[in-house]
C-alpha cells in the first residue's frame, strides 16, 4: 500500500466535507450586500387555475419566477393575506427550484416568500455544477443561498442517510 493509497479516504472525506461547507455557505458577494430576493415581485404562470380569496391554485406546467430563480411543478397553491400578498407557497408532483448556481429537485415543496425559506422534500437531489447532493429534505434560503441537507425517516425512500458526490477544482 502506498502513501497515496493510506491518503485517499481521507482526502475523499475531507472533499466531501469542504464541498458540504460551501454549500451551506452564501457566495462572496453576499456576504458584504444582504440579497432580498424574497421581497422582489412574484410572476406566476400555468395551464389552469382557480382563485379564491385566500388563495390561488394552479395546474399543468406551474411556474413562479421570483428574481433569478424559477420554482416549476405540475401543481402549487398560492396561499394570500387579507392585503392579497402571498404568504405561503405549496409545489406539489415532481418538483424544480432553479438558481444561477444550483438546481433542485423533489417531490414536494413550501416556500415562504416572507423569509425567503423553500423546503424541498422526498427524493432531493441538489445540483450545484457537477457536485451533486441527496436527501429527504432540503431546506434552502433564496436570500443567502444557504443550505442544509438531511436524510430521509428510516423506512422512506432510499436510506436515512445523505449522499453525495463532489468534484474537487480542476477534476471531471
Amino acid at each position: 500500500m502506498t502513501a497515496m493509497t493510506a491518503k485517499t479516504p481521507y482526502v475523499r472525506t475531507a472533499a466531501a466535507l469542504t464541498a458540504l461547507t460551501l454549500l451551506a455557505l452564501p457566495a462572496v458577494g453576499d456576504a458584504q450586500t444582504a440579497r432580498t430576493t424574497s421581497r422582489q415581485p412574484i410572476a406566476i404562470g400555468a395551464d389552469d387555475g382557480e382563485a379564491a380569496p385566500d388563495r390561488v391554485s394552479l395546474r399543468g406546467r406551474v411556474e413562479i419566477i421570483q428574481g433569478d430563480n424559477r420554482l416549476r411543478s405540475e401543481a402549487m397553491t398560492a396561499y394570500r393575506d387579507a392585503q392579497g400578498q402571498i404568504t405561503r407557497v405549496e409545489a406539489r408532483g415532481t418538483v424544480y427550484f432553479v438558481t444561477p448556481t444550483q438546481s433542485m429537485r423533489g417531490d414536494q415543496a413550501v416556500y415562504t416568500p416572507s423569509n425567503g425559506e423553500l423546503i424541498v422534500t422526498g427524493n432531493v437531489v441538489l445540483n450545484q455544477g457537477k457536485n451533486v447532493l441527496t436527501g429527504g429534505r432540503l431546506t434552502y434560503n433564496v436570500n443567502t443561498d444557504a443550505a442544509a441537507m438531511s436524510g430521509a425517516p428510516r423506512g422512506q425512500g432510499a436510506g436515512s442517510r445523505i449522499q453525495g458526490v463532489f468534484y474537487p477544482d480542476g477534476t471531471n
